[in-house]
Order: structure tokens, then sequence, then C-alpha cells
């Protein structure tokens, strides 16, 4: 058993989606799991549906779970701009399948995505709650139904026999809308069970990115989150190898649409990956290791562009004596900065109340650091949040905002690395560890 991932780039056009069904005859499809995500850029097309319509609904006043009214049904209904989106993103899928599909396997792709679309705009029309993190997972989740239902309607006209698997079915998480919490005890016995008998019948398709709350609403498991996807049926299946496919050739020490000389590593470790993927690094979702390696299930990430040419393996045994500096990017970061408004030290009384407005809120720390009357948290731009922790912290604590800054990551530095992406920036948070540093700046 191997479980493959393809993301959006990999499934983009028609091309690419008779390039993944290649990549699977030329790799024994039998006895697999694919999962797939939202095609190209749908995923944000889909966000701005969600946009749109929340826009309309509030007033442009943010909401916080409140009951409303629906939206009429009625006439006008079509002349939405977030229904027009919607109708946008058909279009572009019917492209898709106009490209790929001769015979009468169109006429059915078509009618499965437009039951999906459809769904998303009565969705839309009959909702009443504000809650925006709900009604995102409800319509962003289609995304991935869409492209597996084309996907998975190609393969099996082409002779390439599957089973399109609703991942809803067997993989549940909490009700924590855009960040799903997953229940693995539950979901290993729902995937091990459903997916064991599917095989048989040929290889199975499935969604990324997506999982089911106990009321059987639709959750996400936060941006990127299809390998993460992966790793749970990997890790369900006892799989022999977990396999991502992406549009570079495998893990690079940097990101080489920045950095033209990134290197290739052929091999890194679980820690090493784990390390990476926390600091930033996109080549793999941040939650991806943690199950494969709890089971040493080897993950390769290998090119859907030269899909002969093997990637880099992340295992246990790795050899990782000679790695090159790693550098990580994340740019649109926040620094906050808390002080005791009585100009008190900042003790543990006043970091366990900060800590536990950022749990409440799910704003995860990319970088902290404590002074003697003031403490510093650098965050992702999340503004709603973020201003719901300004808000809940402002009485205790006088609080100063640093926006639009840049967080430089490097693991295993050396000097003249630092030298050469610190020159003439402005820093305003340094941290060294003998492995790691980062460099908080303006970009």
């Amino acid at each position: 058993m191997q479980v493959y991932k393809f993301g959006g780039a990999s499934v983009k056009d028609a091309d690419a989606v008779r390039n993944v069904t290649s990549i699977l005859k030329e790799n024994d499809f039998n006895e697999k799991v694919v999962v797939i995500s939202a095609m190209g850029k749908t995923t944000n097309e889909l966000e701005n549906v969600v946009n749109l319509y929340y826009a309309e609904l509030t007033g442009n006043n943010s909401g916080t779970g409140a009951v409303i009214s629906p939206l009429s049904s009625g006439e006008g209904q079509e002349a939405r701009q977030w229904s027009k989106a919607l109708d946008a993103i058909f279009e572009k899928h019917l492209t898709v399948m106009k490209a790929l599909y001769h015979n009468g396997a169109f006429d059915k792709a078509v009618e499965d995505v437009k039951v999906l679309i459809d769904g998303a705009r009565k969705f839309l029309s009959e909702n009443t709650s504000r809650n925006y993190n709900y009604i995102y997972d409800q319509v962003v989740s289609i995304g991935e139904y869409i492209s597996t239902t084309i996907v998975s309607d190609y393969a099996n006209s082409i002779g390439l026999k599957n089973t399109l698997l609703d991942v809803k079915q067997v993989l549940f998480t909490d009700n924590a809308y855009t960040e799903g919490k997953v229940d693995f005890k539950k979901t290993e016995a729902a995937i091990l069970g459903k997916v064991s008998e599917l095989v048989k019948e040929g290889f199975v398709i499935t969604q990324g990115f997506v999982g089911c709350t106990p009321e059987g609403f639709a959750t996400t498991l936060g941006r990127e989150g299809s390998d993460y996807t992966a790793s749970i049926f990997a890790y369900s299946l006892n799989a022999e190898r977990m396999t991502v496919w992406k549009d570079v050739e495998g893990i690079m020490n940097a990101d080489p649409k920045e950095f033209p000389d990134a290197q290739f590593l052929s091999e890194i470790t679980y820690h090493e990956a784990i390390e990476m993927t926390y600091y930033g690094a996109s080549v793999i979702h941040p939650k991806t290791i943690k199950p494969i390696q709890n089971k040493n299930i080897p993950l390769e990430v290998r090119s859907f562009v030269n899909s002969r040419k093997r990637g880099s393996v992340i295992s246990a045994n790795a050899n990782t004596n000679f790695l090159p500096p790693i550098i990580i990017f994340k740019r649109g970061q926040v620094l906050l900065s808390f002080s005791a408004k009585d100009f008190s030290f900042i003790a543990e009384e006043h970091l366990s109340k900060v800590f536990a407005t950022f749990a409440e809120n799910r704003l995860r720390i990319n970088m902290m650091q404590n002074a003697a009357i003031s403490f510093s948290i650098a965050v992702d731009f999340k503004k709603e949040k973020i201003e719901n922790i300004i808000e809940q912290l402002g009485t205790d604590f006088s609080i100063t905002r640093n926006d639009n800054l840049s967080l430089l990551t490097i693991r295993h530095y050396n000097q003249g690395i630092i030298d050469k992406l610190t020159k003439d920036k402005d820093i305003l948070v340094r941290q060294l560890s003998r492995t790691t540093m980062q460099v908080l700046m303006r970009e």
C-alpha cells in the first residue's frame, strides 16, 4: 500500500490531469490511495466567494456566530457578486472538462461538478450563521471535491479503474473550523475498514484538506493541509511509503524562486523535516511528518514535471552530516510587544495570560522574546485574530505593534550566510541557538 498526494499545481488544467494519470500508469496505480488538492488557484477563488458573501451578509461588520435571517434566494439572487464568482469557478472547470472528455463521460463529469457548485450556492442562500470559519469550510472544501471528481471520472474513462471516496466518511475532526483537530482513533479505524475493501476494486482517489465534524459538517485542516491528509491515510493504512508530487525536484535548502543557487537535499531525517516545517518551509505542511514518523513510513518528495527522477526522501536514518545552511523566509509578520501597565516585571502570571489568549484565538507564535518589562511575539498577519488578542489583553497590558516584517530562519548557519542575508537590514529581534538563527526585520 502506498499513498500519493498531488497538489493544486499538478492538476491545474487538462494537460496536468493527463500527466497525473501518466504518473499513475508509470508507478503501478494498484494498491494506492491518491489524495488530490483543488485545481490551481481554486481555493483562492473560493475564498473570494466566501469573502464577497460575508461582506454582504454582515454589511462589512464582523460577526462571532450570531444567527441571522438567510439571504433571499428569490429574484436577483443570480446577480449577487458571490454567485457570479461561483459561476466563474464552474466555467473554469468546464473548460478543463471540455479538453479532457470526448465521450459520454463528459456529461457525467459536468453534472457531478454542477451538483457541487449548486450545493455551495444553496448553502449560502440558506445559511443563518455569521460564523466566518464555519461558512469558509463549507464552501472552500468543494474545491477538492471538484478536482477529485474530474480526475476520477477521467481516469475511469481511460481505463484506470478507481473509486472516488468521500473523505468525510473516514476522516473525523472536532468542530474547530479551519483548523480541525483529527480524531485519530476513529479515523484510523474508518480508513482501514473502508480503504482495505475499496482497493480490491482499483486504486482510491480522495480529497485532501477536508474532514468531518461530529455533526456531519465539513472542516478543513489548515491551508495546504492536503499533505497532512495523505500522512493520516499513510498512518492509518500502515503504508509502505508516502509520496508528495510537486513542481520542484525535491526538498531544497531554500526556495529556488528566491535563491537560484538553492541546493537539492537527497535525504533528511524526520527531525530535520519537522524543524524546517515548524519554521515555515513550505515544501511540506507542518503537521505532515509526525503521523508517518510514528510508524516509520518514508516520505518521498518528487517532481511531477520530471516524474522518472527520484526525489528527496524523509526517513529516520537519513545521513544529514553534511547539510548546507537551510534558509526559510516568512513574510507578512507582525510583532506584538506587551508591557504591564503598572510597569512591573513580566512574570509567570503575565505570560500565562498572554499564552492563554493566543491559544484561545488559535494564533500560532513564530518567535518570542522576553525582557524585564516586556514580552514580544511574532505571528503571521491574521487580522481578525490579532485584533481580538489586542482587545482582550489591552486592559492589562500596553501593546505596541509593528507590521510588514519578515522572519528569516537559518538552520545550520555560518557567519558568512548571516552577514549576506542581514546586511543593511533593520533588525528588530535576533535570536541564536546552537543550530538555528532567527532574525525579525523590516521588509
